[in-house]
């Protein structure tokens, strides 16, 4: 007889895993007990040695689906006397802790089944639950995970949903949303002002009649509010559009199944595992342009962001909306996050019907309160692996794993793409996407998401690390309103600290940072960077650049890419073009830039790879104005003609020691191409395929420079699929060990773990 206590850590709160430990314990016929605290899930079994090896292989062989075990340590105890019997006691401790929050998931196959059963008792219940799924960081207030640390506080369980809670073959056994029509949370529907119309299921089939009908539809969901319209209908997605004033940016969808989602887009095998996944992210498909969907969903692009039914709400929305179509009608529904396009997602009740009453015809509503915004997790998958574009839902808050132990540090992320990071001994904790620090209700959620991190993880920062640029609202706030010691980190570096923590690499490492824009320490415009960082030390330097080119008019360039592209032509003297395609439209504007250049007069230098991006578009004639980010690098994707394989050749040079990538030279040979009648289409892919092309020259000269053959991949133009397939492929031909995000966006969203990584470094320095 032995009686051994194991302490599990990990996502093992929430996720049933107290009542897969008591089923495994009774398996086997072992006595002791069960519960949850700070440390972790502590689990005392007693019983004959063979029983006891059973079970601490079953341990980790068997856990629960949403179960991820990091560490399991044990201790032997003196058996006890007389011991019988396996029970699952109360939870205990509120000092610091050693688990891992559960990110929300998706409805469970069997939840789904009783969903749509019309003689379960939970028949069309939009909350139903178990601990396969459901809600848990949306609903958490703090840590240990059990009701009354939840917005399903407030709930009292009926007698047969405390039965289940209670009964521990049951699978919602110690299921915390636990609830049933009779005594959880309710949904309702209200016009604008919020008068209520009907409540329960016929709420949720107004919305259905009302969607339609071609009304739009603010819905609260998980992680907060969106809105919904028929995608198959162009007149709503585009009054949709008009609203939210998105003219361009594509738009999600929502289908009813994995059968619809393979009629309106190509799904590989990993596209389906994504898709199907308990996160259910947004998934980016190649689209099928045959089908009924809207034309308007994705002008710029030929794929679509489509996500499948995540929580009972919408698959009871698909329920009614069957109920009113023909079965052979696709249901596609678009469902963008609920706020205008500057602002961050809408939380509550109150603040939805003020916020998005411009936008939306009804109100869905609900009373089981979020407790944090999460938004919709938006991803790709190609060759060279899953590719994040927004990592919220789902993912969040799950660890990046860090290669050593360290101090708790808060970065507090870049001002556009914001995210904040908390690291906490071994882990970094990268929130959700926040968005651009550019008003006052996107910096208010920087602030309830620094502060309820600090809840749930039980730990305060020693120090905070902020970018650069000291006008950002995440800087303001370090220095200002933190009352930590604070540490500075380039925009750039602070990528590649990224990408080396999320790979676990200590050591120096080459790093290609290319991005839109980010202050340097010499005052100009970085953004296509070739850096060497040693963490371990730390030390950063600057081995290489794009050409510098000016920014006429600084931030109105960016939306106005024509500028750019006229700075080019002024730096290669040859203004002298009569068939510039923008002429016509900005005939006023240009005298006034070409002024600004030739006298040096509010034009900043940028090295940046997405303002060349933006030069090439608009020579091409893609865009003039942009209104969204990434526009006219987005069309120039879209239109390659991959038939052709022409390599510009794209030289480096060294001026002053520092390797220069000849970008100036490059886009010379677009002008060249352009005016010898060469089409855009055929331009865009020499051009992708010899920036690529380029930079694996650029690397491979640094590399014989260093010594140095490993290479992180960190910045925003990587989210241009084409470009970082070509070089993580080109790179790895030439010999490098290449580092590229895998859990994170090689956008802003990465920064803030390179910043609280740097300051762990600096801290124990």
């Amino acid at each position: 007889m032995k009686r051994i206590k194991f302490i599990v850590n990990g996502r093992v709160q929430g996720v049933g895993f107290r009542p897969f430990v008591f089923r495994l314990a009774t398996e086997h016929g072992l006595a002791g007990q069960v519960s949850n605290n700070e440390l972790g899930v502590v689990i005392e079994v007693q019983g004959p040695g063979p029983s006891l090896e059973k079970f601490r292989s079953s341990l980790t062989t068997r856990q629960p689906p949403l179960a991820e075990i990091t560490h399991v340590r044990t201790i032997d105890l003196e058996p006890a006397a007389g011991a019988e019997g396996f029970f699952i006691t109360p939870s205990s401790g509120q000092g610091e802790h050693q688990v891992l929050i559960s990110p929300d998931a998706a409805i469970c196959p069997d939840c789904e089944q009783e969903l749509l059963n019309p003689r379960d008792r939970r028949f069309l219940y939009p909350f139903i639950n178990c601990t396969n799924c459901g809600p848990r960081l949306t609903i958490t207030r703090s840590i240990p995970y059990d009701r009354p640390m939840t917005s399903m506080a407030c709930f009292a369980m009926c007698q047969d949903c405390l039965a289940e809670y209670n009964d521990p073959m049951d699978r919602r056994f110690h299921a915390q949303p636990n609830a049933c029509v009779r005594c959880g949370p309710e949904v309702w529907l209200t016009d604008k002002q919020g008068n209520q119309l009907v409540k329960g299921d016929q709420a949720i089939s107004m919305a259905a009649r009302a969607i339609q009908a071609g009304k739009i539809v603010a819905a609260k969901g998980l992680g907060g509010f969106h809105l919904i319209c028929d995608a198959c209908q162009d007149h709503s997605v585009q009054e949709l559009r008009t609203r939210k004033n998105r003219p361009d940016k594509s738009l999600a969808v929502m289908v009813a199944d994995l059968d619809t989602a393979r009629k309106v887009g190509h799904i590989d095998q990993e596209q389906e595992k994504l898709l199907t996944s308990p996160a259910r992210p947004i998934i980016i498909l190649t689209r099928k342009f045959e089908t009924v969907l809207s034309s308007s969903l994705s002008p710029d692009t030929s794929t679509l962001g489509i996500m499948l039914p995540y929580t009972p709400l919408h698959m009871i929305l698909f329920y009614h909306l069957k109920e009113l179509a023909p079965s052979d009608l696709i249901q596609a529904l678009v469902m963008t996050s609920g706020n205008f396009s500057s602002e961050p997602i809408s939380l509550g009740n109150r603040e939805a019907l003020n916020r998005l009453e411009p936008i939306a015809d009804l109100f869905l509503l609900h009373n089981r309160d979020i407790l944090i915004r999460c938004d919709d997790s938006v991803l790709s998958a190609s060759q060279a692996g899953t590719h994040f574009f927004r990592r919220a839902r789902g993912y969040t808050p799950s660890p990046v794993f860090l290669s050593s132990q360290g101090p708790s540090i808060l970065g507090t992320g870049p001002e556009l793409k914001n995210t904040i990071c908390l690291t906490k001994k071994d882990q970094a904790f990268v929130s959700q996407h926040i968005g651009d620090l550019k008003n006052l209700e996107t910096y208010d959620f920087f602030l309830e998401t620094i502060s309820h991190f600090q809840d749930i993880l039980k730990t305060r920062p020693q120090a905070v690390v902020c970018d650069l640029h000291p006008d950002y609202l995440s800087s303001r706030y370090a220095r200002d309103e933190s009352g930590l010691p604070v540490f500075t980190l380039q925009h750039h570096f602070a990528h590649i600290f990224s990408v080396m923590a999320e790979n676990r690499h200590d050591g120096p490492c080459l790093g290609l940072a290319i991005d839109g824009t980010g202050l340097g320490p010499d005052r100009t415009l970085w953004g296509g960077e070739l850096l060497v960082v040693d963490n371990t030390l730390p030390s950063m330097e600057r081995l290489g650049s794009f050409s510098p080119v000016a920014l006429p008019g600084g931030e109105k360039a960016i939306e106005e890419p024509w500028r750019i592209a006229l700075s080019f032509l002024h730096q290669l003297g040859a203004l002298d073009q009569d068939f510039l395609p923008w002429q016509k439209k900005f005939k006023n504007q240009e005298i006034i830039v070409r002024k600004m250049l030739n006298q040096n007069i509010n034009a900043p230098l940028s090295t940046g790879c997405g303002r060349l991006f933006d030069a090439v578009s608009a020579l091409l004639g893609l865009v003039e104005s942009i209104n969204y980010e990434g526009q006219g690098a987005i069309i120039l994707e879209k239109i390659q003609d991959f038939s052709d394989q022409t390599v510009y050749p794209v030289e480096v040079s060294d001026q002053d020691g520092l390797l220069v990538l000849d970008t100036l030279g490059l886009f010379s040979r677009v002008l060249d191409d352009l005016r010898s009648g060469t089409s855009p289409e055929k331009i865009s892919r020499r051009f992708h395929l010899s920036l690529a092309h380029g930079i694996c020259k650029w690397a491979s000269m640094a590399a014989r420079q260093t010594g140095i053959k490993t290479l992180g991949l960190s910045g925003g133009v990587l989210q241009n699929i084409t470009l970082h397939n070509l070089l993580w492929t080109g790179l790895q031909s030439r010999g490098f060990k290449v580092l590229t995000h895998r859990l994170l966006p090689p956008s802003d969203a990465c920064i803030s773990l390179g910043q609280a990584v740097y300051g762990r470094i600096m801290l124990k320095k």
